[in-house]
């Protein structure tokens, strides 16, 4: 392999989809308790500062909604320049996950396409290995890895 394909191989591509904003979720309402742990949070109804809140029935029966990362807009940002994205997934280990995403990305990259792979994985790389880059440095920049 060229050092030119291997760069173009290795740019590193995410997408995340984040949902839409709930209305109301985690906020505070004007007559709550000092400490109030807002609606629509796991506590909303149920922390020590509910008690003897008007809200605190209203609170409590509503559903906890999750906290929404505060990265999503910056990398949703950042990925708008990625015209496509392929997931490779299974639920289940040693199927051929890496070794597809790694044959796929040359194959594209043989083909003059700009192509990133981004590898996740708890029991460790695979990627630099069946790309050759075993040892190699990654690099920083403003915009990132």
């Amino acid at each position: 392999w060229s050092q030119q394909r291997k760069k173009r191989v290795l740019n590193i591509k995410l997408h995340i989809n984040p949902p839409p904003p709930l209305s109301g979720a985690m906020s505070v309402p004007e007559n709550a308790n000092q400490g109030c742990p807002g609606v629509g949070t796991e506590k909303a109804g149920e922390s020590s500062a509910c008690e003897g809140c008007p809200n605190q029935d209203i609170c409590s029966s509503q559903p906890a909604q999750p906290a929404v990362d505060p990265d999503l807009a910056l990398i949703r940002d950042r990925m708008s320049s990625v015209k496509h994205k392929i997931l490779v997934l299974s639920g289940k280990g040693g199927v051929g996950k890496s070794t597809f995403s790694a044959q796929l990305a040359v194959g594209l990259a043989e083909k003059d396409f700009e192509v990133g792979v981004m590898e996740i994985d708890i029991c460790g790389p695979s990627i630099p290995r069946m790309m050759g880059l075993q040892g190699s440095q990654v690099h920083k920049t403003m915009l990132g890895w």
